[in-house]
This record gives structure tokens, C-alpha cells and sequence, in this order.
């Protein structure tokens, strides 16, 4: 009988909806000391991380990460994205785990097929606005009718917020010359795009197979975070943005940082919403929407050599 390996278990994944949501680092060295996730910053002070207990880590410019911080995220099941300043650019994606094979041809066959897909998009409409999407429309038509929604609602939540809105714009490669408000906006949504894609890669999904959107290394992404993003995370960008643009107090302080206090407030909101225990069975009635079945197992396919036991984690995580 053979020996039991020396020392503890590795840890085992904690499923996306126990989780807390998403935090920003920035200007330090993230690594694993005395068998802890620390970030050590320039004077060498540490501050512990509980890698275990989040969906993903945001790294900003400054960031460097050690392999063994790698090696304990990616056992922990948390994912790492490198993102741009203000997290407006997601530049790559750590995986925490992987997509299933199973369950990436089941994406794939849905995208690939004309009427599958075209279903999946009107559910991703009716989950978004509450209604049914408009008879005998194409993806692409339906594209359209959301992007001049989407316009107007963007429209009426500055005016509600007494905001001074010119339409939403920016380049990413010029960050400092978007307005404050295309500024909290882009940072609301960098930070739902990041938990939306641990979710994602948690349930054993690509990212990148879309229905609405396609040829981004995010498409899917953005699909699934665009039926909630006005529900959580556009309106806290608004009452930052209004707050600064009429110098006003926020909650009783001056928001000195647009930004920071988007982030903080999206985070909150992230928890009273209870958004990652949300976030999967949302990815799952979508993709049910298609009508087809999941592929089962081919003939020739080989038996499992031994059977693992049940992991605590989400489907897609590797613990």
C-alpha cells in the first residue's frame, strides 16, 4: 500500500459564491511567504492577502508576482488579471482553472449553430430589460436595438444623477484625457468584467466563445456582464461622477479619488447583491436557452483510470 505524502493537503478550491468579490494591487511584489499570499511593498511591508476567499485579483502597473504566488492562486483557485491603469485594459488572464471539453464544445456548438445562437441572444435581451426581444430579428439587428437601449439608458442615468453627459468615450491609451465620468465608468465596469470572467472560468467556459459579442479575447464576458451591469455597477459610477462634477459630498466625504471610490463602491455593491452567487446559474440559463444538449461521451473515449474524489470547488476549478 503506498505511503501517504508528507505534510498538508493542498487546499481545495472554494466554490465563486462564497467567495468576496475582487481587489485592486498596485506598486508592489506579490509572493508567498511563510506559506502566506503577501503583497510586500517598496518599504517592505507586508500585507496579507486571503487568496482563497476571492473570486480574482486585479494587477495594475508596479505588480510583480512571484511563481510561487502564481502556483498558490492558480491551487486556490483565484484568477489573476493583469489590467492597465485604473484596471481600463485587461491585458491577460491567469486561469484558475479551464474550460471543461464537455462543456467548451457545448459553447462552441451553440455559437456555431445560426438558431442556437440567435436564442441565446434573445435571452441575454430579455434577462437584460425585463421583456421579450422583438419577433424575427438577427443577432445583428438586435445588436442594433440594444446599443440605441443601452445609449438612452446611459442618458437618463446621468440625467437622474445630474450629470453632464457627452456620450460614452475614451481611449484606452489615453487615459487621463476621458472626462471623470468615462473615467468611473470604464473603472465600474473593468471590475465587473473581472469577477464575470473568474465565473466564467469557474464553470468551465471559455471567455472568449461570445454570442452578442465575438472576436474578443472577452467576448463572452462582456455578454454575460452587460445583463447586469446597469443593475450594479453604471449607477455607482454615476453618483461618483455627479458627486465630483458638482463638488458636492459623497455619503458625507469629498471624493478626493473618483476612481478608488468607484472601486470601493462597486465592491459593496458586489456583496448586497450577492452578484458571484449569481453569476454562474446566470451563465447557465443563458447557454440552456439554446436548446441543444450537451455532447456526450464519445464511444472511443478511454475510462477514467481512477476516480477522483469531489472537490469543493466550481467546475471548472482544477483542485
Amino acid at each position: 500500500m503506498p505511503r501517504p505524502m508528507p505534510g498538508l493537503p493542498p487546499p481545495r478550491p472554494v466554490p465563486l459564491k462564497e467567495r468576496a468579490s475582487i481587489v485592486f494591487v498596485s506598486m508592489g511584489q506579490i509572493d508567498v511567504l511563510d506559506g502566506a499570499f503577501v503583497v510586500v511593498d517598496q518599504r517592505g511591508v507586508r500585507t496579507h492577502i486571503p487568496i482563497g476567499g476571492l473570486a480574482c485579483l486585479m494587477l495594475e502597473p508596479g505588480t510583480r508576482v512571484s511563481h510561487a504566488a502564481v502556483a498558490l492562486a492558480a491551487r486556490a483557485g483565484t484568477l489573476l488579471i493583469w489590467v492597465g491603469e485604473a484596471g481600463v485594459r485587461l491585458y491577460a488572464a491567469g486561469q484558475p482553472g479551464g474550460a471543461r471539453a464537455d462543456r467548451l464544445l457545448f459553447q462552441a456548438r451553440l455559437a456555431l449553430d445560426d438558431t442556437a445562437r440567435l436564442k441565446v441572444v434573445r435571452r441575454m435581451y430579455a434577462l437584460r430589460f425585463g421583456e421579450d426581444a422583438p419577433e424575427r430579428r438577427s443577432v445583428d439587428q438586435l445588436r442594433g436595438i440594444e446599443g440605441a437601449r443601452v445609449r438612452e439608458t446611459y442618458r437618463l442615468l446621468a440625467s437622474s444623477h445630474g450629470v453632464k453627459w457627452d456620450g460614452r468615450r475614451y481611449d484606452p491609451h489615453a487615459w487621463d484625457t476621458a472626462d471623470v465620468v468615462n473615467r468611473c465608468l470604464s473603472a465600474a465596469t473593468a471590475a465587473l468584467y473581472g469577477i464575470t470572467e473568474a465565473a466564467i472560468l469557474a464553470a468551465g467556459y471559455a471567455p472568449a466563445i461570445g454570442f452578442l459579442h465575438t472576436g474578443k479575447p472577452q467576448s463572452f464576458v462582456y455578454d454575460i456582464a452587460d445583463i447586469v451591469k446597469f443593475d450594479i455597477v453604471v449607477p455607482e459610477a454615476f453618483r461618483v461622477a455627479g458627486a465630483v462634477q458638482r463638488d458636492r459630498p459623497l455619503d458625507g466625504q469629498r471624493v478626493s479619488d473618483p476612481v478608488a471610490a468607484v472601486r470601493h463602491r462597486c465592491r459593496d455593491q458586489f456583496r448586497r447583491s450577492s452578484i458571484l452567487g449569481r453569476l454562474i446559474p446566470m451563465i447557465e440559463d443563458v447557454l440552456a436557452a439554446g436548446g441543444l444538449q450537451p455532447p456526450p461521451a464519445q464511444e472511443e473515449a478511454m475510462p477514467v483510470a481512477f476516480t477522483e474524489m469531489k472537490g469543493l470547488g466550481d467546475a471548472g476549478h482544477r483542485g
